[in-house]
């Protein structure tokens, strides 16, 4: 059994069906399911100077997290939100890690038969490489 399960998300519905299948996985024990999104930090810019932008970006992301988790009380997942800061990869990763998360469950796009070479530097494609647990791609 996979648990706890971490759903890394943009905040945006296409995202979320990786936490469609999350739930349907059957888990209800607390922590099953922790939403994640990463606030991506501007490189050489120092914090301070956009930290209203920040916590701007963080209020949002929350208030989709609420919502989106309000939508499956009825199913009662046990599922915990995540905002972070940083870069989404190596901070998806360090989060996965010291949590001891045991599957991270992805949204992932097609990769179309006639350009194959097209979209392989994805988040989701390079987490699903680098990832010391099991990954899903959802598609």
């Amino acid at each position: 059994m996979f648990r706890p399960i971490l759903i890394p998300t943009d905040l945006t519905e296409r995202s979320l069906k990786a936490l469609d299948v999350a739930v349907a996985m059957g888990l209800n024990e607390t922590p099953a399911i922790t939403l994640l999104h990463v606030i991506e930090m501007i490189e050489g810019a120092e914090e301070e100077d956009f930290a209203g932008f920040y916590r701007k970006l963080a209020r949002r992301a929350a208030k989709f997290m609420d919502r989106v988790i309000v939508g499956y009380q009825e199913r009662k997942p046990a599922i915990g939100k995540e905002i972070v800061y940083g870069r989404r990869v190596p901070d998806i990763l360090k989060y996965a890690g010291a949590h001891e998360v045991d599957l991270i469950v992805l949204s992932s796009h097609r990769i179309e038969k006639e350009n194959m070479l097209q979209g392989w530097g994805t988040i989701s494609y390079k987490v699903s490489l680098l990832a010391d647990c099991p990954v899903m791609l959802v598609k």
